[in-house]
């Protein structure tokens, strides 16, 4: 549980403006408690119930940060701690457990993690130990092997929602931008309309808003939109972006 009595907010701070923090805990109140606590402090939040929607908001976006519970159902923090830090990725990535022995302290920055908070806290030590490691975060320079993403004379770099060309960028809506995202962290793979949908948080506009958003994107990044060569549609399947055609 969070402790609630120290509850009061501490000055907005300019280091996390637009820092984006991702929250993952089976328990939906305190999951609520903290995504209203760190917005209310400044920050964007997006939440997870589970190591697997943890993996459909991180499949978009790169956060600043990961506050992530331990015991879950199915993968827990631990393991999801083990397997981002394998696939390179660098945020801090902060664990709360109702196990507070140093010896679980140990096995979970043994796994990755930057630092670890035993339930019950005050909201207050989880914004502070926030701050300080947003603070003294340097992300590692960025590999254009894994991140730009090659159309012809197009590059799109994923992790800041950007597509350029030889002459500048290229506007996007958040919306184009949003699902070029998704599409190129999974190049050469068939996503469904169902899995693009659930990832953009479109479920209840419908996979058709899928479609629509597909043929707008492809007026930006195909030389011939009626014959896509880089964004193609597989047949009962979903779509795939095939990048460096």
């Amino acid at each position: 549980m969070i402790q609630t009595a120290c509850d009061a907010s501490l000055p907005h701070d300019s280091m996390i403006v637009d820092a984006h923090v991702v929250v993952v805990d089976d328990d939906p109140r305190l999951r609520r408690l903290l995504q209203r606590y760190l917005s209310e402090q400044g920050f964007r939040v997006s939440a997870a119930s589970s190591a697997q929607e943890a993996r459909q908001v991180l499949g978009f976006m790169q956060p600043d940060a990961l506050v992530l519970d331990i015991t879950m159902p199915g993968e827990n923090g631990l393991e999801l701690t083990r397997e981002l830090r394998r696939e390179k990725l660098h945020f801090p990535i902060l664990l709360l457990t109702a196990r507070g022995e140093p010896e679980d302290r140990i096995i979970g920055l043994e796994a990755g993690a930057d630092d670890y908070l035993a339930k019950p806290f005050e909201p207050r030590e989880l914004l502070l130990r926030l701050k300080a490691h947003l603070r003294h975060f340097v992300p590692p320079a960025p590999s254009n092997n894994l991140r730009i993403v090659r159309m012809g004379d197009l590059e799109f770099d994923p992790v800041r929602g950007l597509l350029s060309n030889a002459e500048g960028v290229v506007h996007l809506t958040g919306g184009e931008s949003a699902l070029l995202s998704v599409l190129a962290r999974h190049p050469n793979e068939i996503l469904s309309r169902t899995d693009i949908a659930a990832t953009l948080d479109m479920e209840e506009i419908g996979e058709r808003a899928v479609d629509v958003q597909v043929t707008r994107l492809r007026r930006r990044i195909e030389p011939d939109p009626r014959e896509p060569r880089y964004l193609q549609t597989v047949r009962g399947k979903g779509y795939v972006l095939k990048p460096g055609l």
